[in-house]
């Protein structure tokens, strides 16, 4: 067993406090957006015997089980996260592993490379994830019906907006997404300016469930993804609830802290509340057009007090333990890699001692029990 030091990521978007609150040290002035557990090449968790990288390099059978690494290759297929969202995070959809290949190797033939800021893949890599709040939790995900949609942006009283809300009215669900989506980030960026602030002001005026777009205009102003953004569902997760966001499901996270897993994978594209890259063609080629409840989740009892969070893909397994005072210890044992977190309280996985935002690292196979009083989250891979 490894005890991690992670690093922690200063994106913009990150909260000053969270973090720093969770592990129990000051602030240092500067947001603190992510702190990541794992073996992902661009910040992997550092070890007693190196990176988590270089320890699982060493010997990928010994570390991950040798199952793991026949269906997932020598690497650790998942990357955990502490997300701590200050301001909203750019509007996103992630790519299927069909288009990801596809989108990866086309970029590859035609030379662009990994680091440039028009690159959309940067590896051949699927990146489904999920988010389980910590606290209160906002967020975007997935789109209202088109009918929903339309009575957001009509209820407004701008005049530009009406075009969109007839669309929505106009066509079948998938047909009226697409056309309003497509009109949105394709439309005159100066004349688009002026309707996200005159939407901006009425979100403001209107409150209710239109305020949290005005909070997205004040963070990004006159960016068209503040209108896109009213296509979807607007969710607050309380904590210990989750989401799982697949492939093609356009998403934002907007405020709060929570604990993310997702495969290990950089490809992102995005809709708008950037200042980054936004390729139109290719992400309408990925985004599926469907309407829906974006599906909150809660754990599920399994055996011996562990809770998890079911979903629909193999390259990781999020689950929890939240332990009483005085509870006899729980074999955590398995044959797959896991990270263990500690999130509240006070826990003692194996000979480690964890307090809230410290982690390990589980080579498969070794005997690993947990005890205290707290919360523990686990990440393993199914196989």
């Amino acid at each position: 067993m490894d005890r991690l030091d992670n690093t922690v990521r200063p994106y913009a978007w990150g909260s000053p406090t969270a973090i720093p609150k969770l592990l129990g040290v000051e602030p240092s002035g500067e947001p603190q957006a992510e702190m990541w557990m794992g073996a992902h090449p661009g910040a992997p968790s550092r070890t007693g015997r190196g990176t988590l990288v270089e320890v699982i390099d060493a010997d990928p059978k010994a570390e991950l089980g040798e199952a793991a690494v026949a269906r997932f290759g020598p690497r650790l297929p998942f990357l955990l996260k502490i997300l701590a969202a200050g301001a909203p995070l750019s509007l996103q959809v992630h790519p299927d592993l069909e288009q990801a290949r596809e989108g990866y190797e086309d970029e590859e033939r035609r030379g662009i490379p990994v680091d440039a800021p028009d690159r959309n893949y940067k590896d051949a890599n699927h990146k489904p994830e999920l988010i389980c709040a910590l606290t209160e939790f906002d967020g975007l995900c997935g789109f209202r019906t088109p009918e929903r949609a339309a009575g957001l942006l009509e209820a407004l009283g701008v005049d530009s907006l009406k075009p969109y809300a007839d669309l929505l009215r106009a066509h079948p669900e998938e047909a009226a997404l697409r056309e309003v989506l497509t009109a949105v980030l394709t439309a005159d960026r100066e004349e688009m300016a002026h309707t996200v602030a005159e939407a901006a002001a009425a979100c403001a005026r209107l409150g209710g469930d239109h305020a949290p777009y005005a909070g997205l205009a004040h963070h990004y102003p006159g960016d068209p993804g503040v209108i896109a953004a009213m296509l979807l569902n607007h969710v607050r997760l309380q904590p210990g609830e989750a989401l799982f966001l697949g492939a093609g499901i356009p998403h934002a996270y907007l405020a709060g802290l929570g604990v993310e897993i997702m495969a290990n994978s950089d490809n992102v594209l995005r809709c708008g509340l950037t200042p980054k890259h936004v390729d139109v063609p290719e992400l309408l080629r990925v985004v599926r057009f469907e309407a829906g409840d974006p599906g909150v989740l809660r754990p599920e009892a399994a055996l011996d007090g562990e809770e998890v969070y079911e979903t629909p893909i193999d390259e990781f397994r999020l689950s929890r333990y939240v332990l009483p005072e005085g509870t006899t210890a729980h074999d955590l044992t398995l044959p797959t890699p896991q990270i263990l977190l500690c999130t509240a309280g006070a826990v003692r996985a194996g000979e480690e001692d964890l307090t809230p935002g410290q982690s390990v690292f589980v080579p498969a196979g070794e005997k690993t029990e947990v005890s205290g009083a707290g919360t523990v989250f686990r990440a393993t891979v199914i196989v």
